[in-house]
């Protein structure tokens, strides 16, 4: 039986220790938050994930998972010790790796015998060369010497999909310098293997820079459809249509080319800005990346244009807001395009009814720190509407797919509907009276 522990219990964390318990695998986590880990202990996850919940109980009644504040006590009870935790982003866009130094800095600090070292956290090129480095002079400092590995193992998972993500993977990727390592890992993700998941086994670097390689990929993808909207819209063009042509080439794919407000999350903004500060630090220009990032933020301004353009003055306006978080079956608001384009709106005399499925609590705080005036946190998306001159859509939540507009429209004061996620037909729209306005489709 291997003994796994994971540093760690947010998102990545979490997910992966409830995800490797259920392969069948001993797994205990840490957390310095006492809070969250007495309710995780009780099977209360402090994030939603669809899924996540009764993965977790069910683990935690078979004994495979726990959590606990003691990471001396995680460590020697483990043979091989996960590190997920953030790695936030600095002022200058680059990764700060204080948490990832500070669990090596205890890992070397505890670890009594022979221990394999995977860095699940996204990392920039050469922190695992640098975990190696802090664990061995820690245990130099203790009068030790034996052997470890540090090995890297990138999460690809997307928020609202994640234990599908782990469970069904497009591929697991391990970087590592030891045969000794490689099978350990491959045993770890035995039920994945035996499943036919494709398994990249590669280098330290290689391995940390293919996570920050799809991130920025996929984001550039987003950010060119979402370029291509604008001038849809000015030339006739249907971005739907014209993205569905382009997913019929093989060699492109469907995925990620939904036009939209902008990407957020905590991933593909935070992963774009490291990419670009480490090829800065390389003396490597980074000219799609850098423009990627620069689209994003452009489409976020042009979707407060729209709504602009379309009602003018804003003073004495209320806008009614489906959604909040970044997307959909997530209570994650970090870098939500919600809380720039809301924010600029309220600096235009705008008030706003806000409604979200999920990530109300995550974000009001948020918008007060932005002194976004909320008039009221409604009960479903018809409340939000009532007294509304208009109703955004910014949120793809399956329950926004199918609304009664009849009901909706009966309440708002005028009948402006922008759909910034491009759910509904401008034809029905326009049959039901209202203004509606989406996005690159003219």
């Amino acid at each position: 039986m291997i003994r796994i522990a994971i540093i760690g219990s947010g998102y990545v964390g979490l997910v992966t220790g409830v995800c490797l318990s259920d392969f069948g695998w001993q797994v205990i986590c840490v957390d310095r938050n006492e809070e969250s880990i007495h309710k995780l202990n009780t099977g209360v996850p402090a994030i939603y994930e669809p899924g996540l919940e009764d993965l977790l109980i069910k683990n935690l009644n078979n004994k495979r998972v726990s959590f606990t504040t003691d990471i001396k006590e995680a460590v020697n009870a483990s043979d091989v010790i996960f590190i997920a935790v953030g790695t936030p982003q600095k002022e200058n866009g680059s990764a700060d790796l204080t948490n990832v130094y500070e669990a090596a800095h205890q890992i070397g600090s505890f670890m009594k015998q022979s221990k394999i070292i995977v860095n699940k956290s996204t990392v920039p090129v050469g922190t695992g060369q640098a975990v190696k480095k802090i664990i061995r002079e820690e245990l130099t400092l203790r009068g030790m010497d034996f052997s470890f590995d540090v090995v890297s193992n990138p999460e690809f998972l997307r928020q609202g999909s994640a234990i599908q993500d782990f469970t069904h993977a497009d591929r697991v990727v391990i970087g590592a310098e030891s045969k000794e390592a490689i099978e350990m890992m491959k045993e770890i993700y035995r039920v994945l293997y035996l499943n036919e998941t494709p398994f990249l086994i590669v280098n330290i670097e290689t391995a940390e820079m293919v996570k920050y390689a799809s991130n920025a990929f996929l984001a550039a993808k987003i950010s060119f459809v979402n370029e291509l909207s604008e001038l849809c819209e000015k030339t006739g063009a249907n971005i739907q249509q014209v993205a569905k042509g382009m997913g019929m080439d093989g060699r492109i794919g469907y995925k990620f080319l939904h036009a939209g407000p902008g990407y957020g999350g905590s991933c593909f903004p935070k992963d774009t800005k490291a990419l670009l500060h480490i090829g800065e630090v390389n003396h490597c220009s980074l000219g799609i990346v850098k423009a990627t990032i620069d689209a994003n933020e452009k489409q976020k301004h042009r979707m407060v244009r729209m709504v602009l353009q379309a009602m003018g003055s804003l003073k004495g306006k209320t806008l009614g807001i489906l959604g909040l978080a970044f997307k959909n079956n997530t209570d994650d608001m970090r870098e939500a395009p919600s809380l720039t384009i809301l924010g600029e709106l309220a600096l235009q005399g705008a008030s706003f009814r806000i409604y979200d499925p999920k990530a109300m609590q995550n974000a009001l705080p948020l918008l007060a720190a932005k002194q976004i005036p909320v008039l009221e946190c409604c009960e479903d998306e018809y409340h939000t509407a009532l007294g509304a001159d208009a109703v955004i859509l910014m949120t793809e939540w399956n329950q926004f797919r199918s609304l009664d507009l009849d009901k909706l429209k009966y309440g708002m004061r005028d009948l402006y509907f922008f759909d910034f996620r491009n759910i509904y037909s401008k034809e029905i729209m326009a049959e039901k009276g209202f203004y509606y306005y989406c996005v690159g489709r003219a």
